[in-house]
């Protein structure tokens, strides 16, 4: 057993939220070592990558200078909203900018992590498989997860069986899969629309099952991006749902008209769908929208309301699942559809077990993440230093969490798990940050 391990932090993974957290750590002076399943940066961003749920036409839904990190902004010339192609890029030149990837270990995948005993401030012994055949295990100081929140299908059971093509959008690539086909996309969340738009030319017919109603945003208002306008004058919630809500009806209509459920949920309770083009082609008729399905025979997909239709192909747009299956949900304090950790980070049980990225938020950006990766890294270098700051923060580490809604009544649903409110999240994250200097 490596005794340099045990003053290292283990981080795991090179995407986004990794990258993130590399930088502040070495930022910081804290030893680390870094893992990444995949050969090189980016995450679920490098379409290259087996675990990326990507697609050739993906882009941002929010624009770049609302989602880059703040000291590295993305290059003039990108575009507003970038692909993933123009990401990629980004990620690699933020490691080798700041030097990142001499900290990783590539091609290595975490199996297993588990504490060496039950005090807070135990080692972490971490069991990892390099592709030779054979298990390598090492204890560490600390662990920080970062391995992305995108990547495990969330795969719905139908009653019944069909005859056609099944799939999940984490399998989607080019849309010439739908070439010629009669397409169901089930789910009208980003990507099931960005989806829907793709197959529209190339299929023989689209539709789209929906089961709740949704707030389209189009993504350029006066010209511009729609996440840039607006926001320098703070509204009282109520007022700013009301508000947004009626400006959005301008810009958008009422997709109530376009068979639509009318939303059981005021705007800004569930993460909004970013996108100009589905409401352009479901009033052109290109895609029709069908209601929830409540089961499969054959080529046939029976809906909720008793009418019925054939498809050669279903694509579940339903999301994805929190997934760590290295390590026991216990410790991570899991609840219900996702861990309770103290400010979506730290687990509550234990000093150096943290977690990067389980946040979702309209409009957080990666430098959200950033902020979260310095709080994480002054709150490490606290507790090594013995800070008075650090030892006040422990304590508060063990909860309750503070809530980070806005007084927003967040869907229920397994995509919105760890849903917080942008200003909020992000004001808490720099005030937390300021405490733990």
């Amino acid at each position: 057993m490596s005794t340099t391990t045990q003053r290292q932090i283990a981080l795991i993974g090179a995407g986004p939220s990794g990258l993130a957290g590399a930088r502040a750590l070495s930022q910081h002076g804290i030893a680390f070592q870094g893992f990444e399943a995949y050969t090189d940066v980016g995450g679920l961003w490098n379409i290259g990558n087996p675990r990326s749920t990507v697609y050739e036409s993906a882009h941002l839904i929010s624009s770049k200078r609302t989602t880059e990190f703040k000291e590295f902004p993305m290059p003039e010339g990108t575009a507003d909203y970038p692909s993933h192609r123009e990401l990629l890029d980004y990620f690699k030149a933020y490691a080798e900018h700041f030097d990142l990837k001499r900290h990783y270990r590539f091609g290595v995948r975490v199996i297993r992590v588990e504490p060496v005993s039950d005090a807070p401030d135990t080692l972490w012994r971490v069991t990892l498989d390099a592709g030779q055949g054979q298990a390598e295990t090492y204890e560490y100081k600390g662990v920080v997860i970062a391995n992305g929140i995108l990547a495990e299908p969330n795969m719905p059971q139908w009653p019944g069986q069909f005859y056609g093509q099944l799939m999940h959008t984490s399998a989607y690539k080019k849309a010439e899969q739908f070439k010629g086909q009669r397409v169901l996309i089930v789910g009208a969340g980003n990507s099931g629309c960005d989806i829907a738009v793709d197959a529209v030319h190339h299929a023989k017919s689209v539709d789209i099952s929906v089961r709740r109603g949704y707030y389209f945003v189009p993504k350029y208002v006066f010209g511009v991006p729609a996440d840039t306008v607006g926001g320098k004058t703070k509204l009282p919630r109520w007022l700013k749902q009301k508000v947004d809500t009626t400006l959005l009806k301008w810009f958008t209509g009422d997709p109530v008209r376009f068979g639509f459920p009318k939303p059981d949920y005021k705007m800004y309770e569930s993460h909004p769908i970013v996108n100009s083009l589905i409401l352009h082609h479901i009033g052109h008729g290109d895609v029709k929208v069908q209601p929830d399905v409540a089961r499969l025979d054959g080529h046939t997909v029976h809906f909720k309301d008793g009418s019925q239709a054939d498809y050669d192909l279903v694509m579940a747009a339903t999301g994805y699942k929190l997934h760590y299956p290295f390590i026991d949900d216990a410790l991570l304090n899991w609840q219900g559809m996702a861990p309770q950790l103290y400010l979506n980070i730290f687990a509550p049980r234990f000093e150096r077990l943290a977690v990067l990225g389980m946040v979702e938020a309209a409009g957080l950006g990666w430098e959200g993440r950033a902020e979260q990766a310095e709080v994480m890294a002054r709150y490490f270098k606290g507790l090594d230093q013995s800070k008075a700051q650090a030892l006040v923060f422990s304590k508060a580490r063990q909860g309750p969490s503070p809530d980070m809604s806005g007084g927003y009544r967040y869907l229920k649903v397994e995509r919105m798990a760890c849903y917080v409110n942008k200003d909020v999240y992000r004001d808490t994250m720099r005030q937390t940050a300021a405490e733990l200097a």
